[in-house]
């Protein structure tokens, strides 16, 4: 597992892991709605996060929190449209991931430079699997249970890691028996979506499980609700907490971390990864 092909680029991921920066240009998100919602605020912030280390930059025009309902595909691309060429304008060989389930979104965002289609939907709609395969694009394939309207009206599992992990090799292997190049496709077992407070940390602790896939496995912990059953800190209190759980998850095969605080990530992975490889005397 050498790179990601996405596109006409392949994504290295030998010096793991990879930060993918999230950009909300939405008012509801959970962490950050509405603070980037004008294009030039979420391009600074874009190439700030740039700037910090991102790898990845995560353009998302609809809120996919707990409770949230959808917008129109138009508003959404009204939303992502000029954010994605402003940061191409400026950043050209930017890594761009597309964060949307709606199959004409990501082709109107693969068609502008972004490369990977982050689709909570996990691959699910076979139009969003046509559109990866037009564009040979990356995909993320994320497990959700139920809808984001609903996905948090008491979610259960009789075997939390079994069905997780079906529902990603189904749907990757689906991907591929319709073209999608095996070698694009990230996995993503879906934090805080469809998932009680134990079962995000379950996921985290038995990570390795579905690293067996032999898929890059992306993890998304960023300010989520179950660090506040951890902590008892507020939305906008919890940067240290989101960077040690994806320290924990880098350490148990993270390939990729979805973040909103780069800088801090990215110094943590430094830190950490010089004292574990550090020889011994």
């Amino acid at each position: 597992m050498k790179g990601i092909k996405a596109g006409n680029r392949v994504i290295n991921i030998e010096e793991l892991p990879l930060i993918m920066g999230i950009l909300n240009v939405t008012p509801d998100s959970f962490s950050d709605g509405g603070r980037y919602l004008k294009p030039e605020d979420a391009i600074h912030h874009a190439k700030l996060m740039l700037d910090e280390g991102a790898d990845i930059i995560d353009v998302g025009g609809e809120s996919t929190r707990p409770g949230s309902h959808g917008v129109p595909a138009e508003e959404e691309l009204e939303r992502v449209e000029p954010v994605i060429k402003g940061i191409l304008r400026e950043r050209p060989d930017t890594v761009i991931s597309i964060d949307t389930r709606k199959p004409e979104v990501a082709e109107h965002a693969l068609s502008l430079g972004a490369l990977i289609i982050n689709d909570v939907g996990g691959m699910r709609d076979p139009e969003m699997r046509k559109v990866a395969r037009k564009f040979s694009s990356g995909v993320v394939i994320m497990h959700m249970k139920g809808e984001p309207a609903t996905m948090q009206d008491a979610p259960y599992y009789d075997d939390l890691m079994r069905e997780v992990t079906k529902f990603l090799w189904t749907q990757a292997e689906t991907c591929v028996s319709e073209g999608i190049d095996r070698s694009s496709i990230i996995v993503d077992p879906g934090i805080g979506f469809g998932k009680r407070y134990e079962d995000n940390i379950t996921l985290i602790r038995e990570l390795r499980v579905i690293k067996e896939l032999g898929y890059p496995v992306m993890v998304g912990v960023s300010r989520k609700s179950f660090l506040e059953g951890i902590t008892g800190r507020k939305v906008e209190e919890r940067m240290v907490a989101s960077v040690a759980a994806n320290i924990v998850a880098m350490v148990n095969g993270a390939d990729i971390l979805r973040v909103h605080d780069v800088r801090e990530t990215r110094d943590a992975i430094r830190v950490v990864k010089t004292i574990l490889s550090l020889p011994k005397e």
